[in-house]
């Protein structure tokens, strides 16, 4: 029986700057119902504090604590080794690591950094991680849905340094277990009793189920028809926002 949440936002209760038809119903729905909810995103192109902001906007409000960024996991660890890192993010993701170095040398972060994937930034960080600098990914999403249509994530990109320098990268944000066990101890819930919830057929369901949740697709966002295939056994695929509280609802502990 289910007894808490964690919900993808990008793709699951807005595209672009419109909120998907009936998330906002459905959300209140969830909230009514008791079970304790969870936002996580790979989003990396935006602060927390934007991200907030942004679903406030849309009629979404979420509580900085029910907020879980890939930004947040990797500012703690580059706080708690100590390193200076080079930060291969976009301009909007600053905010989240202000006060530390943004041009180090001891670690490469790589979010979506749009525009500043040019040669340069990212010769730069071949040639850290050549000489040793660990390669930390905020995430390794291929794509997203924009309003205007699909568009490169972060996942193209730290594959080519992955494949130029013959490292592997560190994925902070999902699907890593550590992230999924962050927001789950959050909800005060064991995995098997929270379901995630995403368009992400890999990063948010499959990674979900991998770390023990219940994995819920929504066929809204970047969802394409062929993602179905790729679903774990175990996941279930809905409609959407709404079709997914249906059925969590109908299995949420009494």
């Amino acid at each position: 029986m289910l007894r808490g949440v964690l919900l993808d936002i990008d793709g699951v209760l807005y595209v672009g700057d419109r909120p998907l038809p009936g998330a906002d119903a459905a959300l209140a729905r969830l909230r009514a119902s008791g079970l304790p909810v969870r936002f996580v995103t790979n989003t990396t192109r935006r602060s927390r504090r934007a991200i907030r902001e942004r679903l406030a906007a849309m009629g979404f409000a979420v509580a900085d604590d029910e907020l879980f960024t890939p930004a947040a996991a990797a500012r703690a660890r580059l706080e708690a080794e100590r390193r200076a890192p080079y930060l291969l993010i976009h301009p909007g993701l600053a905010e989240d690591f202000a006060g530390l170095p943004a041009d180090g040398d001891d670690a490469v972060v790589v979010g979506d950094a749009g525009e500043g994937f040019s040669y340069d930034a990212l010769n730069r960080a071949f040639r850290l991680v050549m000489a040793g600098a660990p390669l930390l990914a905020l995430a390794a999403n291929r794509y997203f849905q924009e309003a205007n249509g699909l568009s490169l994530d972060a996942g193209p990109f730290v594959a080519a340094l992955e494949y130029a320098t013959g490292a592997t990268a560190e994925v902070l944000g999902k699907p890593a277990r550590g992230f999924f066990a962050a927001a789950v101890a959050g909800l005060g819930c064991r995995p098997g009793e929270v379901a995630m919830v995403g368009d992400d057929v890999e990063a948010d369901v499959n990674g979900g189920i991998a770390a023990g949740l219940v994995g819920i697709l929504v066929e809204t966002g970047k969802y394409r028809a062929g993602d179905a295939a790729r679903l774990d056994p175990a996941g279930i695929a809905v409609a959407d926002a709404a079709a997914a509280v249906d059925w969590m609802l109908r299995h949420a502990a009494t």
